[in-house]
């Protein structure tokens, strides 16, 4: 059985809902997973909110006990995956919890194919190696060219975002954006589950 541990802010929305998304998931495709969530910057004991609890029962899912808990060490050790929803969150746990890297993994570059994942790699190396560039230029006093401010842009451009939307205080088709977002991304990790 594959232990995942989704991680978010608050754990009130995004992470709650892949928790019970997947569960119902794996359970619809047979598939042995167990799962939980936690926030980096969670409050012990917070109920789900409306709108993530709405969505889920209009997937006919309920979690009706569910309450947040704060990121910790034992969860951290409990998990043979840990899928954070978004890339800042990623940080901060690879930060705050040392030897936990390898099985980081934000929930979108979880379920990237491989070659994807390297042009991904190689696009932010440029940019980050560009943007080094252009940092000393300006400290010595030089203009950066049409050309160079072009090529940034062109590289942010094609960076896909490896975030999940935080819908946390927005409307209910919000929620439903990101439940969907999310759902569509965790049929890929059950893909990548059942050929294991």
């Amino acid at each position: 059985m594959t232990r995942i541990l989704f991680v978010c802010t608050g754990n009130t929305c995004r992470s709650p809902m892949a928790e019970s998304l997947l569960r119902h998931m794996a359970s619809d495709r047979g598939i042995a997973v167990e799962a939980r969530s936690a926030g980096v910057a969670a409050m012990d004991g917070m109920p789900m909110s409306r709108h993530a609890q709405t969505v889920l029962h209009e997937r006919n899912m309920t979690n009706a006990s569910f309450s947040s808990r704060s990121l910790e060490k034992g969860s951290i050790d409990w998990a043979d995956i840990i899928l954070t929803l978004t890339s800042s969150h990623k940080q901060h746990l690879i930060q705050q919890f040392e030897g936990a890297a390898d099985k980081v993994f934000t929930l979108k570059e979880y379920v990237e194919e491989h070659d994807a994942s390297h042009q991904n790699e190689q696009i932010h190396q440029e940019l980050h190696s560009l943007m080094a560039e252009l940092q000393l230029k300006l400290s010595m006093g030089e203009q950066p060219s049409e050309l160079e401010i072009a090529r940034v842009y062109q590289l942010q451009a094609r960076m896909p975002s490896l975030d999940i939307q935080d819908p946390y205080g927005g409307h209910l088709d919000q929620y439903r954006e990101t439940a969907e977002e999310i759902r569509t991304a965790l049929e890929l990790v059950l893909d990548k589950l059942e050929q294991k």
